[in-house]
C-alpha cells in the first residue's frame, strides 16, 4: 500500500498541473457556454445532449490524459504501427455504409457504430502528430536532402489527401498546418518555402472547385457578398450580426434579444459568446486560448529532444490554426471551412481528443523532469 501511494505521489508531484488546471478550467467554461446555448432555446438544433455529450466527453478525455501523462511518450511513439494503421482504418470506413453525412455537412465525416457516432479525422490528427514526430526525429540531420524531404512530404501527404476524399476541407487544412509547422521546428530550409507557393498556386488553379473558391473570394469581393446574401455569405453574415450585437458587455446568458445563427452550437460558437458576452466574454475566451497555446510552447521548449519538443508543437500547431480559423470564419476573414473553435465547439471526439493530445504534452513535461517513469524505463 505505501508503494502504491508512493508512487501516486510521485506522480502528481512531478506532473504539469498548471497545464492540466488550464485545459479543466478551459473545459468547464465550455461547457457552461454549451448550457446555456441549450437553456436559452436559440435554435431547435441545440439539444441537452449536445452540452451532455461534451460533459462526458472532457470527463473521458481528462481520464484518457493522465493515463498517457504516465506513460513515456517515447514508448507511445514506438507503438506507432498499431495507432496509425487503426486511426487509417477508422478513417477508410467512411467510405463504407458506416460513414455518415449529417445534415447541414458537406463531407462525410463521421462513422456510426450504432450507440455513438464518432469522427475518425479527430483521432488520426493525434496519429499524425504522433507519427510525424517520430519520422522527423530519425532524418532530422537528413531531412533537407531530397529524397528524406519527398518522403516526409508523402508522410504529410496520405493523410491529407485522405481527409479531403471525405469532402473535410477544413480538416485537410488542418493537417497541412500541422506538417508545415513541424517541419520547420525540426529544421527545414527556408528555401522550401517557395514549394509552398507553387503548391498553394496549384492547389487554387487545378484541385479546388468553383464552390471552393467562391468561399475565399466572396470574403473580399462586396457585390460577391450581397448576391450571396442568403447564398454561402448568409452564415457569415449573421454571424458578424450576432458577435456585434453584443457590445462591450453582451445581451447576457440568461435571455435577450438573440440572432439565430446556423450552427451556433458548434462552428459559430464565437457568435453566440460575443452576443451574449460581448467584447470582454471574447477577449477572455482568446486569452484562455491563447494562454494555453503559449503554455504547450513553454513546454516545447523545455523538451530534452527532438521527439518530444514536436509532439508539443503539433499539439501547439493543432490549437492554434483552429482557433485562428474559426474565429476568422466568424470574423468574415476566413473561409467557412468547418473547423470548431477548440474546447468551445460542440463534439464530442473533438473534445476527448484534445484532452488526449494534452495527455501527449503532459507525458513529455512529465518525462522530462523525473527520473521515475512508469510504465517504461529508458536511460537517456
Amino acid at each position: 500500500m505505501k508503494l502504491i501511494l508512493s508512487k501516486i505521489k510521485t506522480y502528481f508531484g512531478k506532473l504539469d498541473k498548471l497545464l492540466l488546471f488550464m485545459c479543466m478550467g478551459i473545459a468547464c467554461f465550455a461547457v457552461f457556454i454549451q448550457y446555456t446555448l441549450y437553456e436559452n432555446d436559440i435554435s431547435s438544433a441545440v439539444t441537452a445532449s449536445q452540452y451532455k455529450t461534451q460533459i462526458i466527453a472532457f470527463i473521458a478525455g481528462l481520464v484518457i490524459a493522465m493515463a498517457l501523462a504516465a506513460i513515456n511518450y517515447k514508448y507511445l511513439a514506438k507503438l506507432w504501427f498499431i495507432y496509425v494503421p487503426l486511426a487509417m482504418g477508422l478513417t477508410l470506413l467512411l467510405f463504407t455504409p458506416l460513414g455518415i453525412q449529417r445534415e447541414g455537412a458537406d463531407d462525410i465525416g463521421w462513422l456510426d457504430l450504432g450507440i455513438m457516432t464518432i469522427q475518425p479525422s479527430e483521432i488520426l490528427k493525434l496519429a499524425f502528430i504522433l507519427s510525424l514526430a517520430v519520422h522527423l526525429s530519425k532524418v532530422e540531420d537528413r531531412m533537407n536532402e531530397p529524397i528524406h524531404f519527398i518522403l516526409l512530404c508523402i508522410h504529410g501527404a496520405i493523410p491529407t489527401l485522405l481527409i479531403r476524399q471525405t469532402g473535410d476541407d477544413g480538416s485537410a487544412l488542418v493537417f497541412l498546418f500541422i506538417f508545415i509547422c513541424m517541419m520547420f521546428a525540426a529544421g527545414l530550409s527556408w528555401k522550401y518555402l517557395v514549394m509552398i507557393a507553387v503548391a498553394i498556386y496549384v492547389l487554387w488553379n487545378y484541385l479546388m472547385q468553383p464552390h471552393q473558391q467562391k468561399r475565399f473570394q466572396v470574403l473580399w469581393d462586396a457585390q460577391m457578398q450581397e448576391d450571396e446574401a442568403l447564398g454561402i455569405y448568409m452564415q457569415q453574415r449573421v454571424g458578424k450580426i450576432a458577435l456585434g450585437s453584443g457590445g462591450l458587455t453582451g445581451l447576457g446568458l440568461s435571455g435577450g434579444d438573440y440572432t439565430y445563427v446556423p450552427e451556433i452550437h458548434n462552428d459559430f460558437i464565437f457568435s453566440y459568446i460575443g452576443m451574449t458576452m460581448g467584447l470582454l466574454g471574447c477577449l477572455l475566451v482568446v486569452g484562455l486560448i491563447a494562454a494555453l497555446s503559449l503554455k504547450i510552447l513553454s513546454n516545447a521548449s523545455g523538451a530534452k529532444d527532438t521527439l518530444g519538443r514536436l509532439i508539443c508543437i503539433g499539439v501547439f500547431a493543432l490549437i492554434v490554426f483552429h482557433t485562428t480559423v474559426n474565429i476568422g470564419m466568424v470574423l468574415g476573414i476566413a473561409p467557412v471551412i468547418g473547423i470548431p473553435l477548440p474546447f468551445f465547439s460542440a463534439g464530442g471526439t473533438s473534445g476527448m481528443c484534445l484532452f488526449a493530445a494534452i495527455g501527449l504534452v503532459l507525458s513529455v513535461s512529465y518525462h522530462n523532469s523525473t527520473k521515475y517513469r512508469m510504465f517504461y524505463t529508458e536511460k537517456d
